[in-house]
């Protein structure tokens, strides 16, 4: 691949068509996922997508086309789940509660999550979106020795826990640890596991 050289006035290299298209697809979507998560998906608009972007509103359009398909394009998650096949039954629970809130409140960054659970809650599209994540990731995950109706289960415990920890905020969940969310809870979970 050719070297682009020095950008004007020595600085940045100039990027190519193909990696300048890249870096301005992934501006906007980081941009977007940062305001669907503020403000959820009825109070965002383009414009202000684009805005904070620092960008004109049609480059928003030509990359995704629509707001409904930037939207799909947020929503767009791996769960990065660890390989459970290794975990022993006993700790399977632990190590679930553990991971979600590692990713609930991990790299603030990555809160395409966050921005997913909250717009579930009110756009029917989010959550058949967070539907299909958990039943395509977290169930197999499980193993197929996993009774489905308890994968089910479990996905909805993650996301109780969520929707208390996060959105609710109830100041008896969020004032406690997360070692001590994995020591009240995990029992929970191993309850509908065994």
């Amino acid at each position: 691949m050719d070297d682009p050289g020095p950008g004007p006035c020595g600085g940045e290299p100039r990027l190519t068509g193909a990696r300048s298209a890249d870096r301005t697809r992934a501006t906007i979507l980081r941009t977007a996922r940062a305001r669907f998560a503020r403000h959820g998906y009825e109070r965002t608009t383009i414009r202000a997508i684009a805005a904070d972007a620092a960008i004109d509103a049609s480059m928003v359009m030509r990359y995704f086309g629509s707001k409904d398909q930037l939207f799909d394009a947020a929503l767009t998650i791996d769960l990065r789940l660890p390989d459970l096949t290794a975990v022993a039954r006993d700790d399977l629970a632990r190590v679930l509660v553990r991971h979600f809130l590692d990713r609930w409140e991990g790299d603030p960054a990555d809160d395409a999550l966050l921005l997913l659970l909250r717009s579930a809650v009110t756009h029917e599209r989010a959550a058949e979106r967070l539907r299909e994540i958990f039943a395509a990731q977290v169930a197999p995950a499980l193993g197929d020795a996993t009774d489905p109706r308890r994968a089910a289960l479990v996905c909805a415990q993650l996301l109780g826990l969520a929707l208390t920890r996060h959105l609710l905020r109830a100041p008896g969940v969020t004032a406690l640890t997360p070692d001590e969310v994995v020591e009240l809870y995990a029992p929970a979970l191993a309850a509908v596991l065994a």
